[in-house]
């Protein structure tokens, strides 16, 4: 069950829009919805290709058809994640072009602080693999992209081509980041003071991950013992989902949301890479990824987000007793 997605990610793009109303995701982009602010509503968006959102009704954005996707958003509003995921509206038509709408998950936030986490040890599927190995696509644009971070990563041979495949280029993403050894990293953040960055390609272990999270929450106690519960209660419905246990999650995020009231919200977004798995077979997301066994790390990759996030409460415990 692929098809054609609209991109992915998160890597670079601006993080604020202000001529837009929407927010979009790493690779394929999810919208989060709007910032009020006193020049107005702003379009809050953590990377990902601009254009694929629109304003939607009130409460509401909307976001380029992609059928698989909406294929996911349909079987999740009947599962036991549908709390954990933005409220499906529905297709719509605008301009001439098709859209999902979705809910804005900023709505009841006042000047939110929000973070995108991208989930799994890989960020690719492995049809995508199977794809370059039969066919292979040399891509310049991310040449470009891999030395402008470290000019010694591609080959000998990438180097005179001056081009690489996508999933040789997202394999470097994942291993140069704490993808591949966390089973998650961090892909942007926007401060309350609206002070953004998505500078985080080689935040790779888990110290300096527990630096940026503590960051993230101003090191507010409140907030982290918040997060930790939602967390928590998104891992037992996920542990308990038929959808979760039935997909290949790939390139899918976290969306953390709090503000200065202490409101805390967690969504799972982005769905433009979730393949359905065929029928009988099932995935716990925990189990190290062999190539054809398809397991993706999610769970994974949650049990460690969780752990840190547990590590910078009891540091912020311990230095407040």
């Amino acid at each position: 069950m692929t098809g054609n997605k609209t991109s992915i990610s998160i890597f670079p793009n601006s993080l604020i829009n202000s001529q837009s109303h929407l927010c979009q995701l790493y690779p394929y982009g999810i919208p989060f919805g709007f910032q009020t602010s006193s020049q107005g509503k702003q379009w809050i968006q953590l990377a990902g290709h601009q254009g694929n959102f629109q304003a939607g009704e009130a409460g509401s954005v909307l976001k380029k058809l992609d059928a698989l996707e909406q294929e996911c958003y349909q079987s999740l509003m009947t599962d036991s994640l549908k709390k954990f995921v933005p409220e499906y509206k529905g297709n719509v038509e605008k301009n001439g072009e098709k859209y999902i709408q979705l809910e804005d998950l900023l709505a009841s936030f006042s000047q939110p602080c929000v973070m995108d986490v991208k989930m799994g040890v890989r960020t690719y599927l492995e049809a995508e693999l199977d794809k370059a190995k039969k066919s292979p696509t040399l891509r310049p644009d991310m040449y470009q992209k891999m030395i402008g971070v470290d000019s010694n990563a591609p080959t000998k041979e990438e180097h005179q081509q001056k081009a690489v495949t996508k999933p040789r280029y997202m394999q470097w993403r994942d291993e140069m980041s704490s993808s591949t050894d966390l089973g998650f990293r961090v892909e942007g953040i926007k401060k309350t003071d609206g002070s953004s960055t998505k500078d985080f390609k080689k935040t790779k272990t888990r110290g300096s991950v527990v630096g940026v999270i503590s960051s993230f929450v101003s090191n507010k106690e409140a907030i982290v013992a918040k997060y930790i519960k939602k967390l928590k209660e998104m891992m037992a419905a996920q542990e308990t989902s038929s959808f979760f246990r039935s997909h290949e999650i790939v390139g899918s995020s976290l969306l953390f949301v709090h503000d200065a009231k202490e409101n805390v919200g967690v969504w799972m977004i982005d769905f433009g890479k979730t393949d359905a798995l065929p029928s009988g077979k099932t995935l716990d997301h925990r189990s190290k990824w062999q190539k054809g066994n398809r397991e993706d790390g999610y769970l994974f990759g949650l049990d460690n987000v969780i752990s840190i996030f547990e590590e910078v409460h009891t540091g912020l415990s311990s230095s407040s007793a």
